[in-house]
């Protein structure tokens, strides 16, 4: 490989090998041929003109949590963006430059320092590139849309290890693609993204019922969802015989207490929490320092409406995690043809997952999962992209997008070098014969 000043390459037995190829979900246990630990953009063009050169698959890894571990190359090159963790923020543009390799808490604790933030996921630990290329989703969303709907620019490293910026007059198509197309395209080594006043506050509450109130109370969820203020995001978790519903508020009090008492309305809870906090203990909380120990399944889906029938096939839960979160608002404000994320007019989000230690347990619990999930498939409207687990790209894009993206794909990267992703393939005759 061509040296740089900053690039480390890793082999195995070198320190910090191991630390580096191990990721969220515990069932990925693989060993690339080398992690090449950026620290620049100029070390990932290097990177990626190695790998192509000596016919090495190509991983990117930020923060490590796809639940299939596309971030480990079983003999490959993985690309570790983890050193290039930089956010700038300018509290006047209301605007932040992000490297590639930051995690959602850093750009959050920089941007609070001045009562700002943008739409960001729900784990801190999460990478920034890996949730917005994909859409993402979080507690700011029905406020202000999408992470990807608050980006301005992309830097983008393409296949062929050149440096281009996508935005709206640069690259447009690119642009479009890089908004939920996920990482077909290239390796983003930085985001500008606009940023909100919102405050420092959050509220959660949380109520929680037993099995018999259970389809009444998750019926009144969700019609009251149909007004719920845009600082509210609605949830729901299943486990069991359990319900719990519930809200999170982000900005000032406005009519959070109005909310709270239409939500005391709806049953008779076995145990009520609102609690106040920051909104850094918000974006936080549930977080897992152990997390990386488990070994994990999950599925999704996108529901378009949540009919009475759907609500019962959920509440046949066989005990394993199951929850629901509201889309709406500032989502479906942005036109469907404005970017390659797809299904805005989605009404909750719907995720099923388990966690566990013991490889031995392994098919009892994915075959459980898989059955109950399945239970729900008929009132699927599509998927987030970001939970594909194995699945079909398809699910997350309608024909003509997925088109749109193929197109794209066979544009800026003919070979498919980025395949260790949610991949849309380029078209066919661009395919390499041999190799990977």
């Amino acid at each position: 490989m061509t040296a740089t000043d900053t690039l480390t390459l890793l082999h195995t037995g070198d320190a910090g090998y191991d630390e580096a190829r191990t990721v969220w979900n515990a069932m990925v246990d693989r060993y690339p041929a080398a992690i090449a630990r950026c620290r620049s953009t100029a070390d990932v063009a290097a990177a990626v003109r190695y790998a192509r050169a000596n016919d090495l698959e190509i991983a990117v890894r930020c923060g490590g949590h796809n639940i299939a571990g596309l971030a480990v190359p079983e003999g490959g090159l993985m690309i570790d963006l983890t050193p290039m963790g930089a956010v700038e923020v300018d509290p006047d543009a209301k605007l932040a430059r992000v490297q590639g390799g930051a995690l959602l808490g850093e750009l959050d604790r920089e941007a609070q320092k001045y009562g700002l933030a943008t739409t960001a996921g729900n784990v801190s630990h999460t990478g920034v590139g890996g949730l917005t290329l994909g859409g993402g989703m979080g507690w700011l969303a029905r406020q202000f849309g999408l992470a990807c709907d608050n980006v301005n620019s992309y830097e983008l490293v393409t296949a062929e290890g050149d440096v281009v910026r996508a935005s709206k007059t640069e690259n447009p198509e690119l642009f479009w693609g890089l908004r939920g197309g996920g990482g077909n395209f290239g390796i983003v080594t930085e985001f500008e993204f606009r940023l909100h006043q919102i405050g420092t506050r959050a509220i959660v509450a949380e109520f929680t019922y037993p099995t018999d109130e259970a389809f009444a109370v998750l019926r009144g969820w969700r019609d009251l969802n149909s007004t719920a203020p845009r600082q509210a995001t609605f949830t729901a978790n299943v486990s069991g015989d359990q319900l719990t519903v519930g809200f999170v508020w982000v900005g000032g009090p406005g009519d959070s207490d109005a909310l709270l008492k239409a939500f005391r309305e709806l049953g008779n809870a076995t145990s009520e929490t609102v609690e106040k906090m920051s909104y850094l203990t918000l974006q936080s909380r549930d977080d897992n320092v152990q997390g990386h120990r488990f070994r994990r399944y999950w599925k999704g889906h996108y529901f378009k409406s949540l009919p009475d029938d759907a609500i019962r096939a959920l509440l046949r839960n066989p005990g394993i995690g199951a929850s629901l979160q509201a889309y709406g608002g500032a989502i479906c404000d942005v036109p469907d043809e404005d970017a390659a994320f797809s299904h805005r007019d989605t009404l909750f989000e719907f995720v099923t997952a388990t966690r566990w230690e013991d490889p031995a347990d392994d098919q009892e619990r994915i075959t459980t999962l898989r059955a109950y999930a399945a239970t729900l498939d008929q009132y699927a409207g599509g998927a987030y992209l970001n939970t594909l687990n194995g699945e079909n790209v398809n699910r997350a894009f309608p024909p003509a997008k997925l088109s749109r993206l193929t197109a794209l794909k066979t544009t800026w990267d003919p070979a498919n070098a980025f395949h260790l992703n949610q991949n849309i393939k380029p078209a066919e005759s661009c395919l390499p014969q041999a190799g990977w």
